[in-house]
């Protein structure tokens, strides 16, 4: 799914905590909306294996969750908010769909992988993309509790956000044939450490 759907859904899980804890306010949405684009720095040093934990987020979000009943903090708020966050990105990938340049074919099996199974988990693709017309969707529905709880910045940030989503749902399918062309003017030697999927695709 697009980085910005996983922000928006960080943006909604803050939403959901400031209801709880409304003093937490910003701390909440830095916190969940790094936690909700975190996973994806790994995007060009093995993209959803090496910062991709389907199974550990989930786990630490849940030992961060029984701490914060034992001894509340703003800090461990967000903490527990943002691996809440990345546990949602890590998930939400499984659902979507394959690790390649052209995922709308479907010919991929690796949607995320699980460190704790050690193997790749095979998309769902309820989502068929990263950029499909759902996948706006989705971010949509996600972006609605970020408007209705946040005002000022963050209500500007989260439209923002849904104008780049729209914006790359349109360019999704020809950013491909840029990609190409690119590619084909990288030297052969830099082409060998470009991540392997942009390279197996186009030969």
């Amino acid at each position: 799914m697009m980085a910005t759907t996983h922000v928006l859904v960080g943006v909604a899980i803050a939403a959901a905590a400031s209801l709880a804890v409304p003093e937490l306010g910003a701390l909440a949405v830095v916190a969940a909306a790094a936690g909700g684009v975190f996973p994806d720095l790994d995007l060009y040093a093995g993209h959803r294996k090496t910062l991709h934990f389907p199974v550990y987020y989930p786990v630490m979000a849940s030992a961060a969750g029984a701490a914060l009943l034992v001894s509340p903090s703003p800090w461990l708020w967000a903490v527990t908010l943002f691996l809440v966050a990345a546990a949602a990105h890590a998930l939400m990938d499984a659902f979507g769909g394959g690790l390649e340049l052209r995922p709308w074919r479907g010919t991929s099996e690796k949607a995320v992988y699980s460190h704790f199974h050690d193997r790749w988990v095979a998309p769902r693709r309820w989502i068929r993309y990263d950029g499909a017309p759902e996948d706006l969707g989705l971010a949509l529905v996600a972006a609605v509790p970020g408007l209705v709880t946040f005002d000022g910045k963050v209500g500007l940030a989260v439209v923002g956000l849904l104008a780049i989503s729209a914006f790359y749902v349109l360019l999704r399918k020809p950013l491909v044939a840029i990609a190409e062309r690119l590619v084909q003017l990288v030297p052969a030697a830099v082409r060998g450490r470009l991540p392997r999927r942009f390279v197996e695709d186009l030969t």
